[in-house]
């Protein structure tokens, strides 16, 4: 029996270990990666004829027809706005290397996240608003995403991919949310929702962690490191996709350092790069932006110099709107993090996979939601059952093949959440937004009344004049797709009166290993 027999036989068993919905049969045995070498054309002079046909056809491409199965690396940035980049046309920060992602990618100029950073990444993870999935706060253990949920990690491991994190998660610090036990192989993050932040009950970081010198949880065990935090998760995830590479196995790789979040600490010759120019504040901010370019820049050069840049597709993402740039330059955008404006939800979205995606705009209306249905069709699935049922973005492949694709309007809605404990019901008009390609409906008052703004997007993006008296019939129809979002969101909403334990679990297991002192009292 050949060994090409084997692996055939090899991924039908393997069939039988993964969840129903994700189950190929014998139409899709193309996908399956133990049949050929990855990142390569297989060899079909040497395969059976029935197995070229499989590679072939079902499996070996998405239904617009990209190649399927690349490696995947998303970065996600931590409270960089949309105009904190100069290919966005920041007058003062150089980002080079981001700049080349944006000039050599498919961009989605009408792009949106979730105005905070833990909603965005859980519903990044989900393929649908946050709500639904328990998420609608930072803390308080309303940052924890429903163990019932299935996360684009596990969508991706189920089609073959060695999946890994490197920086923040956000979306539980206990144990069983850590994301080990949510579809990555490899895990080396902080915790909370940044480093050395802690609050009461589970929501917390290593005692006494510092963005020099942190204690890193990496696959259940903490390692004390040295270093700059956003150098030391670009240098793991690429410790990690080199090992990848010399498996031979399709990878994602999810970066996500937590600069340039406050505190604004920053390597000193990066904070110089802006001193004098900007506010001192914007200055360390500018530099922390300046050194996640840097290792982006090192990044490119790592997949070129292993020969893995037309088998990669990298997506670059911000989590929410802009904060400390913002008084230098906000792209003219109305709001910032934490409002319903575009201004706090309007994300860069950059996708480069060279020699598969030509360069240019895509004005569609697009989001976060859309990255799970869109990554599973590239790497060869068609979601069906819960996961389906799950998924409420849309496939983003026919945009990424031609931008003039068919793509019928929507509505999004964002909501900032944050409402006291157990407020949830009467929060329903607090600090929220539904959109279409051409209309945003604005609710952006603190007493909870429906007092709602109409903007016309095209003819005014900077929603300077309120139009919502000469347009009864627009605001009509966007409330009732509020309310109808609003009655279906409710049943998600599972964390609301959650009470979590008398101790951070990351503050538990650092004693366990180190006697529970702070990390490092000298760090800079």
């Amino acid at each position: 029996m050949t060994v090409r027999w084997l692996q055939l036989k090899e991924c039908w068993r393997r069939r039988e270990e993964l969840p129903k919905e994700f189950r190929f049969d014998s139409h899709s045995l193309g996908s399956c990666r133990s049949l050929t070498q990855p990142h390569r054309k297989p060899n079909f002079l040497r395969l059976p004829l029935f197995l070229v046909f499989v590679i072939l056809f079902p499996g070996a491409a998405t239904a617009a027809g990209l190649p399927t199965r690349p490696n995947i690396i998303i970065i996600l940035t931590d409270d960089q706005g949309y105009g904190d980049l100069s290919c966005h046309g920041n007058p003062i920060l150089e980002t080079p290397n981001l700049d080349r992602l944006h000039n050599e990618g498919r961009r989605f100029t009408d792009f949106h996240v979730s105005p905070t950073c833990a909603p965005t990444r859980c519903a990044l993870m989900t393929g649908r608003h946050e709500f639904k999935s328990g998420v609608t706060h930072t803390i308080l253990e309303r940052e924890r995403m429903s163990l019932k949920a299935t996360t684009l990690a596990q969508v991706l491991k189920s089609a073959g991919y060695t999946t890994g994190i490197f920086g923040k998660w956000h979306l539980g610090d206990e144990p069983d949310r850590w994301p080990d036990k949510r579809g990555f192989d490899e895990m080396f993050i902080h915790g909370a929702g940044g480093i050395g932040q802690s609050y009461a009950g589970s929501c917390g970081d290593a005692p006494g962690n510092k963005y020099f010198d942190p204690a890193i949880l990496h696959n259940g065990k903490f390692e004390r490191t040295k270093g700059y935090c956003t150098d030391l998760f670009f240098g793991q995830a690429l410790k990690w996709i080199e090992a990848q590479r010399a498996e031979r196995k399709p990878f994602f790789a999810y970066i996500t350092p937590n600069a340039p979040h406050a505190p604004l600490v920053v390597p000193e010759e990066y904070e110089a790069r802006y001193a004098g120019r900007v506010p001192t504040n914007t200055a360390k901010f500018f530099g922390m932006i300046a050194n996640i370019d840097d290792n982006v820049g090192k990044l490119l050069a790592k997949l070129q110099a292993w020969d893995l840049e037309r088998d990669t597709l990298i997506i670059f993402m911000n989590d929410n709107g802009g904060t400390a740039g913002v008084p230098v330059f906000k792209a003219g955008m109305r709001g910032a993090k934490a409002t319903p404006w575009l201004g706090g939800t309007r994300a860069a979205s950059f996708w480069r996979w060279p020699g598969t995606l030509v360069p240019g705009d895509i004005d569609a209306l697009a989001a976060h939601i859309d990255v799970l249905p869109t990554l599973a069709e590239i790497a060869g699935l068609k979601l069906s059952g819960s996961v389906a049922e799950q998924a409420e973005g849309r496939s983003l492949v026919p945009l990424l093949e031609d931008p003039q694709a068919a793509w019928p309007d929507r509505t999004l809605v964002a909501h900032v959440g944050r409402w006291a404990q157990g407020r949830a019901e009467e929060s329903k008009y607090l600090h929220c937004s539904i959109r279409n390609r051409e209309w945003q409906l604005v609710c952006d008052t603190n007493d909870g009344r429906p007092q709602w703004q109409l903007f016309d997007l095209k003819a005014d993006p900077s929603e300077t004049r309120d139009v919502a008296a000469a347009h009864s019939e627009v605001v009509n129809k966007l409330v009732a797709a509020y309310d109808q979002w609003w009655i279906a969101m409710l049943p998600g909403l599972e964390n609301e009166n959650a009470i979590g334990p008398r101790q951070n679990s990351f503050k538990m297991l650092y004693a366990q290993q180190f006697g529970g002192g702070p990390v490092n009292e000298n760090s800079k």
